[in-house]
């Protein structure tokens, strides 16, 4: 048996995704939909989808934020699993492509503990902080523009509480990271972020080889 991590074959792949995935015909009707537009490959896999809103549910969330929605497939994903008077805030910039998330969210149901706020997802964070929302939040999710990923990760270590949870989407972003002849903005924000969350002794961390990489941190209490 080998010591590391996998590597997914396709046919092991459809294995998993036959023998795990509990996908909502909602779901799968938004993911199919999203996979038709350009910018498609945006969309978390749908295993990570359903492993995020285990952890949601694990953690007993109630309270989240999104940044970065897309489509809303990982909006869909926590706030099935979030309790009916759970809140989710969703933070994105694009009418466009939350305009279709918007559809399914009132298909599933859920569109009720959802809160979109269409604006830099930085100064919807700083409003929250400024509204005294420091240490309420149970869960956030950071899946949007790279270069950014820091500025959202402070705020978001601000945000919730103790014990609570960041996850992070794409940090392995493509294999980039590990090359380092690749030194675009965007890959040089997910490595340095990388490198700067494994000496970061606020959280407990670790580092997830599901899809793109995901990383999972939880806030420590204060010492």
């Amino acid at each position: 048996m080998t010591k590391q991590s996998l590597q997914l074959t396709d046919d092991l792949y459809q294995y998993l995704l036959r023998v795990s995935l509990r996908e909502s015909s909602v779901q799968c009707r938004l993911r199919e939909e999203t996979a038709q537009l350009p910018q498609a490959q945006m969309q978390v896999a749908p295993e990570q989808g359903q492993f995020m809103g285990l952890l949601a549910r694990l953690i007993n969330a109630r309270k989240a934020i999104e940044i970065g929605v897309f489509t809303g497939y990982s909006s869909l994903c926590f706030a099935l699993a979030m309790p009916d008077d759970g809140r989710l805030i969703a933070c994105d910039i694009s009418k466009k492509w939350t305009d279709i998330a918007k559809r399914y969210w009132q298909e599933a149901g859920v569109d009720h503990k959802i809160e979109l706020r269409l604006a830099p997802a930085l100064a919807t964070l700083d409003a929250l902080l400024a509204e005294g929302e420091q240490g309420r939040f149970d869960l956030a999710f950071i899946d949007a523009d790279k270069e950014n990923y820091r500025h959202y990760y402070e705020r978001a270590l601000q945000l919730i509480r103790p014990g609570g949870l960041i996850l992070l989407d794409n940090m392995f972003w493509g294999g980039h990271v590990a090359d380092l002849s690749i030194r675009d903005a965007d890959t040089n924000a997910i490595r340095e972020l990388n490198a700067f969350l494994k000496t970061d002794d606020r959280i407990w961390l670790s580092l997830i080889p599901i899809a793109d990489g995901l990383t999972m941190a939880i806030k420590k209490e204060p010492t």
